[in-house]
């Protein structure tokens, strides 16, 4: 018998968490509604751009002109919407991109998953056993040699490429291979970013705003509700 009540009792609770007045558990409906929309976006963007996270912010100088702290980077799958090109392959092609050559890639460096993903350019592509002495215009680069197949990265605001600088949390990043890519930028939304940045205090401020909207709503409804009792009232002692 209990089993057969099992489904109305729940249907019972989803109708009285639709229909309930009480201002928490309003709350906890536009909650619930934000997290839906907000979980719709995500799984759109992952349709739409084949990797995750689909979007990532600027958060150094490194690339400054073609994109600045707070951009809001749109990533997608490294050989979605056009095949991955290195500066080289960019330039042969004459197909720019943020105002250069070569696709701008989101790595992991030496694919590391601990630190944030570096957003740089690549601007080649080595093979294992490959001397570089040359990487870009009259960059020269010599005693260099790549120990696997993959790309060397350069920041468009960096004196030198990624492979010949070092990093304090990873040491000197190794050329970029296929699996370390996490996806290469589409387009950028300018200041956009800093909402990441900040994403807690947007939370807590977002939900201050709606619990502080649904006192007020609550309270305009009680006050109503005693004018209209104060008017009944006055009715019936006429």
């Amino acid at each position: 018998m209990a089993d057969k009540d099992s489904p109305r009792d729940f249907r019972t609770l989803i109708a009285q968490f639709r229909t309930s007045e009480h201002w928490a558990v309003s709350l906890a409906r536009d909650l619930l509604w934000v997290a839906c929309v907000v979980g719709g976006i995500a799984l759109a963007l992952f349709l739409i751009c084949g990797t995750w996270p689909a979007v990532v912010t600027i958060e150094s100088g490194s690339m400054v002109p073609n994109m600045n702290i707070g951009d809001l980077v749109v990533v997608v799958q490294k050989d979605r919407y056009g095949e991955l090109m290195s500066w080289e392959e960019g330039k042969a092609a004459g197909v720019p991109k943020f105002n250069s050559y070569g696709d701008v890639l989101i790595f992991r460096p030496n694919g590391n998953t601990v630190v944030h993903p570096i957003i740089h350019r690549a601007v080649a592509y080595v093979k294992a056993g490959t001397p570089i002495t040359e990487i870009r215009g009259n960059q020269l680069v010599t005693n260099y040699t790549a120990d696997h197949d993959g790309y060397i990265t350069w920041g468009d605001h960096n004196p030198y490429p990624d492979q010949f600088s070092r990093y304090e949390a990873i040491g000197t990043p190794e050329p970029v291979k296929d699996e370390w890519i996490v996806g290469k930028a589409l387009f950028t939304v300018p200041l956009v970013g800093y909402l990441p940045l900040h994403i807690w205090e947007v939370v807590i401020v977002v939900v201050i705003i709606m619990a502080l909207h649904e006192l007020w709503l609550r309270s305009r409804e009680e006050k109503k509700e005693k004018g209209s009792g104060q008017k009944k009232r006055q009715g019936k002692r006429k």
